[in-house]
């Protein structure tokens, strides 16, 4: 059957629409973007933590880096104001610890910057005692907050976010597990300190700290302790009251040298601990490797 021209003419033009259309349905579809956060930590436990958090969704600088570096000493420099200049978040602990990077952001007001301070943060705070993330039971909670956190600054991976929270969350029972079976078995044994740092761990596990707490908290200050605790201290090594001495190895000075080189010289166990996180570690197996050697060293001088 022969086609008329005006029939040819409206198959055309079918065919042109029919071709525009199907141009119009294979274009690419819009997608969604994450956005790569960057954090400050002014710790690098912090650090650590908000990596295992955020995952490939987080740009982190830790400042405090340096386990050989006492903490309460720590002068700021060039690099870490340009590290700040562009942090979406900054995570700092407070309560006194590390003021220097107060100072920074106040020279570098940022109406777009969210700042976590940890000790703002935990629900388990000791007196006069700004280490709290020696306390599992505050690193739990600060993880949350610095979930959601993350979840605000970019929604669209907060499926992953709250996946990350759960892993680090698991890994932290783990932790309070193996505080717990310490704790049945070492409860009661005198111990001591050369600062206030461990008190958030001896205090789950039940251990008695003999120290008097005065003598750690000027300690942990940076000042001399009172001269009748420093006396207690020495007599509490020298007429061997204490089963083992746990030693911050970030915060020396002669007298804590000397109560170190007391206990040496009675074979009391020394339990090394450090403020910074050691290179080459995360939170959960820095804190479970002096764990480890908390339970050895209670093993020898108790003999369970």
């Amino acid at each position: 059957m022969a086609i008329t021209k005006r029939a040819a003419l409206l198959l055309s033009l079918a065919l042109l629409i029919g071709i525009f259309a199907s141009a119009c349905n294979t274009s690419t579809p819009p997608t969604t973007s994450s956005k790569t956060i960057n954090v400050v930590a002014a710790e690098n436990f912090y650090g650590d933590i908000v990596k295992q958090l955020g995952g490939s969704h987080v740009s982190v600088t830790s400042i405090l880096a340096d386990p050989n570096v006492d903490p309460h000493e720590y002068q700021s420099n060039f690099q870490d104001t340009k590290a700040l200049k562009n942090a979406d978040l900054v995570i700092k602990n407070g309560a006194d610890y590390d003021s220097w990077i107060d100072q920074l952001l106040s020279a570098q007001p940022n109406a777009h910057r969210t700042v976590l301070t940890g000790a703002g943060i935990a629900d388990h705070k000791l007196p006069d005692n700004p280490h709290v993330w020696y306390g599992i039971d505050n690193v739990q909670t600060i993880a949350k907050t610095i979930t959601t956190t993350l979840k605000k600054l970019d929604d669209t991976d907060a499926s992953t976010f709250d996946s990350n929270l759960t892993t680090f969350s698991n890994s932290l029972n783990t932790l309070q597990q193996k505080i717990t079976a310490l704790k049945a078995k070492y409860s009661g044994t005198p111990v001591g300190l050369t600062e206030t740092i461990y008190l958030y761990q001896t205090q789950p596990l039940g251990l008695n700290v003999l120290t008097p707490f005065e003598f750690d908290k000027a300690i942990a200050e940076g000042n001399d302790p009172p001269a009748d605790t420093v006396t207690t201290a020495n007599d509490q090594i020298t007429k061997k009251q204490v089963k083992i001495l746990i030693y911050n190895v970030q915060t020396i000075t002669p007298i804590t040298t000397n109560l170190q080189n007391e206990a040496k010289s009675l074979n009391i166990p020394i339990v090394p601990v450090s403020e910074t996180m050691p290179p080459s570690k995360t939170y959960q197996t820095w804190m479970t490797g002096q764990l480890d050697t908390l339970q050895q060293a209670l093993a020898t001088a108790t003999g369970k």
